[in-house]
């Protein structure tokens, strides 16, 4: 079971940003991504929003710094841990645009990147960039077709119903023989058999425990019915996380306690098909966060297989 986190800093929704992270900045990711790195680690990743309407900003808040400039930034200062766009819109760019710019990561990387795509849910970025959100489903198919004729040859040829080209030639390659492995995020129907038609990964949305299962076995499903034979990655978010008994108000929905609590809890993951989870941890600071880090990954990742 690999365990891997979506960074903090670099996304402030207040769906998931601590009140320290508004005070944060590139020393903190650095410090936060080393961490990562030292403590095994599988990835970390990074969100994508161009720009954020007035009438989301409440909420979403307009900070979201770009995946690529930003995991290109941490790849110099990491070794082995992965580095994953969670995720990007593709289709508010040309797939000649994302290749080239995830191609060029992937090279500077030593091979580290993975590439997560999805849907989209901002009408405006849309609309701003002169992309199409009413098809932006189909769009993202025909994306990743595209991504993976630019990621297999220098002069790729690519011929369908949004895009269209060839006799194009795109360096550096990825370092990666067959380029980047890319993972679907979504838990609609849509980007469900998306993801099993068309990913090497899947990310969930939200899925709580018991919807998990069935949303596995339909991907199954629907992979064998494609006829993909080829294994697929499944992910998970984990519930928000304090190793220890907290001494502050950490929520509800918090797991809390022991380690090995913890990690008995955690272990329904595997058991349902997950093979990596996303975990998010409590904190009130960058040291607490890292605290936090470094006790999952002593104390609780050893045991998440048992």
């Amino acid at each position: 079971m690999r365990y891997g986190m979506q960074l903090p800093v670099q996304s402030l929704s207040t769906i998931y940003a601590e009140p320290w992270e508004r005070e944060a900045g590139p020393a903190d990711l650095v410090e936060i991504a080393r961490a990562a790195d030292r403590c095994g680690f599988d990835y970390i990743a990074s969100c994508d929003h161009v720009a954020i309407p007035r009438r989301l900003a409440d909420a979403m808040s307009t900070t979201w710094y770009d995946p690529v400039a930003t995991l290109a930034y941490l790849a110099a200062v990491t070794t082995n841990v992965r580095l994953l766009s969670h995720v990007a819109v593709a289709g508010l760019r040309h797939p000649l645009i994302t290749a080239k710019a995830y191609a060029t990561l992937d090279h500077l990387s030593g091979g580290r990147l993975i590439l997560g795509v999805g849907a989209g849910h901002v009408q405006e970025e849309f609309d701003a960039v002169g992309a199409d959100f009413a098809r932006r489903g189909p769009v993202l198919d025909e994306t990743i077709d595209a991504l993976r004729a630019a990621f297999a040859e220098e002069y790729p040829e690519h011929h369908g119903e949004f895009f269209d080209f060839g006799g194009l030639g795109q360096r550096p390659r990825p370092a990666q023989p067959d380029g980047p492995p890319i993972w679907v995020g979504g838990s609609s129907p849509a980007a469900v058999r998306r993801a099993a038609v068309r990913g090497d990964g899947w990310l969930p949305q939200g899925d709580p425990r018991d919807k998990l299962p069935r949303q596995i076995a339909r991907i199954r499903e629907l992979r064998e019915a494609a006829g993909v034979t080829t294994p697929i990655e499944i992910g998970a978010i984990a519930e928000p996380l304090h190793i220890g008994d907290p001494t502050w108000e950490v929520g509800r929905r918090t797991l809390h306690g022991k380690p090995d609590a913890l990690a008995a809890s955690l272990r329904e993951y595997p058991a349902m098909g997950v093979g990596q989870i996303q975990v998010r941890f409590r904190s009130r600071s960058r040291g607490e966060l890292i605290e936090q880090m470094e006790a999952f990954a002593a104390d609780v990742a050893p045991h998440l297989d048992a």
